[in-house]
C-alpha cells in the first residue's frame, strides 16, 4: 500500500498552494475532493469485494499524517471518508453496493446517535440533526447515528441497552447547515445536517441486519480506533509541518534590534530539538502499537483488551504531543506567527480543534489509567 502514501505526498505542493482557498470556502472544493477519491482515499477501509482496498490501519495513518503536513482539513476529510467507508462491511451486500457503486464514491457520517429512527414494515423513520459532518458536501450518501424505537418504544440489545445504528441517506435527501463557522480546520466543512420523516430501508442500518462483519483483518480491529488514528494522523502531520516551517522562518528571522537570526540562538536550538524528540517518540509509540494490533488481527484472533487499552493512549498521546509541540513552535516564532501569512497560526488553530474530538478527549485518559491500576472501567469506547 506504499502507492497511498506516495499518492498522498505526490499532492503536497497542490494542497499547499490551495490552502488558502479551502480555508476561505469553509469546504473541500469539488475538484480537490474528486482528486482524493481518485488517490484513492476515500475507499481505503472499504471492502475488496466493493472495489476498496482494505489497507491496513498503519497504511491510513501514513496517508493521514502525509496529507495533513500540507493542508491539514484535506488530509480530515479523507480519514473521515476512510473509516466511514469502513461501516459499508457491516451491511447487505446489496445495499453496500448501492451506496458504494464505484471506487470514487464519497461517503460520510457522524456515528454520534443523535436521530431517532422508528422502525416501521421494514424501514426506519428518521428524524434527527448531527454536528460535525465533515466532507459531507461533496458525499453522495451521508450516514447518521440514530437511536432505535419501534412501536414508540426502544428497542433493545441482548443486554437490554436501547440501541442505536448509523444509517445511510442520499446527500440529495439531507438538509445541510451553514453552521461551520469556526477557529481551525475550516476547510473540512463539518457543518451540521439533519432529515425530517425520512423512510430509509432497514438494509442501510449499519450493523442491524449484518452484525458480523467478514472474517478479514481490517474489520476485527477496534472501530473507536480507526476514528481516533486518523485524529492523531492528522494532528502529527500538522506538528511535522510547524517544526518544518519553524526551521524555515528561523534562518531569515531576526529579534528587533539584533543581527543574530533565531537559527542562530541557543533558547531555538533547545526548542526544537525538544519538539522534535517529543514528535518523533509519540509517533513511534502510535506506530508500535498499530503495529501490535495488525499483527494479532492478521492472526485471526481478537485485539486484546491490553492492546486495546494501549491503542488508544497512544492515539490520544500522540494528539497531546503534536499540540505540544505545535504550541512550542508557534511561541517561538514570536510576533510573525500572529499574522494571517504565517502558516503556523493556521498549525495553531487546527491542531486545537482537532483536540476537541471525543475519541482523543481526557476521558481516554481516565479509563486507561484506570486499567492500568486495576480499577473496574467500562470499556465499550475501546
Amino acid at each position: 500500500m506504499t502507492d497511498l502514501v506516495r499518492a498522498a505526498a505526490s499532492l503536497h505542493d497542490e494542497l499547499l498552494a490551495r490552502a488558502t482557498e479551502i480555508e476561505q470556502a469553509r469546504r473541500i472544493p469539488a475538484d480537490l475532493s474528486a482528486t482524493l477519491a481518485r488517490a484513492g482515499f476515500y475507499r481505503m477501509f472499504v471492502p475488496e469485494t466493493l472495489g476498496g482496498l482494505e489497507a491496513s490501519p498503519t497504511t491510513g495513518l501514513r496517508v493521514f499524517e502525509t496529507l495533513a503536513t500540507a493542508e491539514a482539513s484535506a488530509a480530515w476529510v479523507a480519514f473521515i471518508g476512510a473509516t466511514t467507508g469502513s461501516a459499508l462491511a457491516w451491511m447487505p451486500e446489496d445495499a453496500a453496493r448501492e451506496i458504494f457503486p464505484t471506487p470514487e464514491t464519497l461517503v460520510t457520517g457522524v456515528f454520534a446517535p443523535t436521530g431517532r429512527a422508528e422502525r416501521t414494515d421494514g424501514a426506519f423513520r428518521v428524524n434527527g440533526r448531527w454536528q460535525w459532518g465533515s466532507g459531507s458536501q461533496n458525499a453522495q450518501w451521508v450516514a447518521g447515528g440514530c437511536m432505535l424505537s419501534e412501536h414508540g418504544a426502544p428497542i433493545t440489545n441482548a443486554a437490554g441497552a436501547p440501541r442505536n445504528q448509523m444509517l445511510f441517506f442520499r446527500a440529495d435527501d439531507v438538509e445541510f447547515l451553514d453552521t461551520w463557522h469556526v477557529s481551525g480546520l475550516r476547510g473540512t466543512g463539518s457543518t451540521d445536517y439533519q432529515v425530517h420523516d425520512l423512510l430509509v430501508p432497514e438494509t442501510h442500518a449499519v450493523g442491524w441486519l449484518v452484525e458480523d462483519p467478514p472474517a478479514r483483518p481490517l474489520y476485527r480491529f477496534p472501530f473507536f480506533t480507526f476514528l481516533a488514528l486518523g485524529v492523531a494522523g492528522v494532528a502529527l502531520g500538522i506538528a511535522r509541518a510547524a517544526i518544518n516551517d519553524l526551521i524555515t522562518l528561523a534562518a531569515t528571522k531576526k529579534r528587533a534590534g539584533s543581527a543574530r537570526t533565531l537559527a542562530s540562538r541557543s533558547h531555538t536550538h533547545s526548542e526544537v530539538a525538544e519538539a522534535e524528540a517529543t514528535l518523533r517518540s509519540a509517533r513511534a509509540f502510535l506506530f508500535e502499537m498499530l503495529d501490535v494490533g495488525w499483527e494479532q488481527a492478521c492472526r485471526g484472533s481478537d485485539i486484546t483488551i491490553e492492546c486495546r487499552r494501549d491503542l488508544r493512549l497512544a492515539t490520544t498521546h500522540a494528539v497531546q504531543a503534536s499540540t505540544r509541540v505545535v504550541n512550542a513552535m508557534y511561541t517561538l516564532a514570536g510576533g510573525a506567527a500572529v499574522y494571517e501569512s504565517s502558516p503556523l497560526q493556521r498549525h495553531l488553530r487546527d491542531v486545537h480543534v482537532a483536540t476537541q474530538h471525543i475519541m482523543v478527549g481526557p476521558g481516554t485518559l481516565e479509563t486507561v489509567g484506570r486499567l492500568l491500576l486495576g480499577v473496574d472501567a467500562s470499556t465499550a469506547m475501546l
